[in-house]
């Protein structure tokens, strides 16, 4: 909500402090508060007016899409995932209040937030982040040695707040993601090995399973390593030794500088009757490093189009 709207809101009701006074409660002070706040809401309500209220609210209405299909398509993909050494999770559908503002730097505004210290899931790869640290900090992972690394894969419904336009994009929508965690283990080791196996179960999942036209991938250079362009260089030798028949492209100088990927951005190209499609995004990411506070940490994270790729392959995307 912008901030003048707010200014509005709280001049109107004669409390112009009030947000401030709010943000000096403690949590549970707060939640105590706001659950008081939409217990009275909902108590007011009449069925007909919910009803209303669920007509008006893009954020609620069920998916689009075949259920049936999709969750085929779901356990498949997941077997695939197990079958490359990823453990399944399914993820509780929402996460620790901030877990994407605080060490992704996402704004806040664009997810849905919730009572009880938690907001609506809006990106996997995060949750995913805060379970590992957990792991490791609680010593319930114990690495055998410095190259030893934990990898995760969901396929998670995910809800964000803010408006995209065009063809085939919807408030909540499921994605595939992989994480791969472990530690600095010298030379790019740590690197290397995580994005080869990404990369490898882009290409089984793509080529193998979809059986699209063309699958190809580009290696954006982003800050956060000392020699990013060295990164990149040594990681596609080090792909194309396995799989010398990808196609990987390295972009030094991206066109727009973001804080989100450390080193590497990579992204999963696919054609399919003809057209092009970005269909996978990921990276290396700081976030385990932030959350415990160790430098050594590494970790590597890959989100793709889970339902998109339905839209693609049915034609919905025209």
């Amino acid at each position: 909500m912008p901030a003048e709207i707010v200014h509005k809101i709280l001049n109107r009701i004669g409390h112009p402090d009030l947000v401030e006074t709010l943000g000096k409660l403690s949590g549970t002070e707060l939640n105590s508060l706001l659950l008081e706040v939409f217990s009275q809401q909902a108590n007011s309500l009449t069925p007909p007016q919910l009803l209303n209220l669920y007509q008006k609210n893009r954020f609620v209405k069920p998916a689009d899409l075949p259920v049936i299909d999709l969750r085929r398509w779901e356990l498949d993909i997941l077997e695939l995932f197990q079958r490359h050494a990823f453990q399944i999770l399914e993820l509780s559908p929402v996460a620790a209040l901030g877990s994407c503002s605080v060490v992704a730097l996402a704004d806040q505004k664009k997810v849905l937030s919730a009572l009880r210290g938690t907001e609506v899931l809006a990106d996997a790869t995060n949750a995913l982040a805060l379970h590992i640290s957990d792991l490791k900090k609680r010593k319930v992972w114990l690495p055998k040695s410095m190259h030893d690394t934990l990898r995760f894969g969901v396929i998670q419904r995910h809800v964000r707040t803010q408006q995209i336009e065009g063809k085939g994009f919807t408030p909540h929508f499921k994605i595939g993601c992989l994480v791969t965690s472990g530690a600095d283990s010298g030379s790019f080791g740590f690197e290397k090995q995580a994005l080869l196996e990404h990369i490898t179960v882009m290409k089984a999942l793509y080529k193998g399973y979809h059986q699209v036209e063309d699958l190809s991938f580009k290696f954006l250079c982003r800050k956060g390593y000392d020699d990013a362009h060295e990164l990149a260089r040594q990681v596609k030798r080090h792909v194309l030794q396995h799989h010398p028949e990808l196609e990987i492209e390295i972009v030094d100088q991206p066109e727009k500088e973001i804080g989100y990927y450390a080193g590497i951005q990579y992204k999963v190209v696919i054609g399919v009757k003809g057209k092009t499609f970005e269909i996978g995004d990921g990276g290396f990411v700081d976030w385990t490093q932030k959350l415990l506070q160790n430098r050594k940490e590494r970790m590597l994270s890959t989100g793709f189009g889970f339902e998109f790729m339905y839209r693609i392959v049915s034609g919905q995307l025209g």
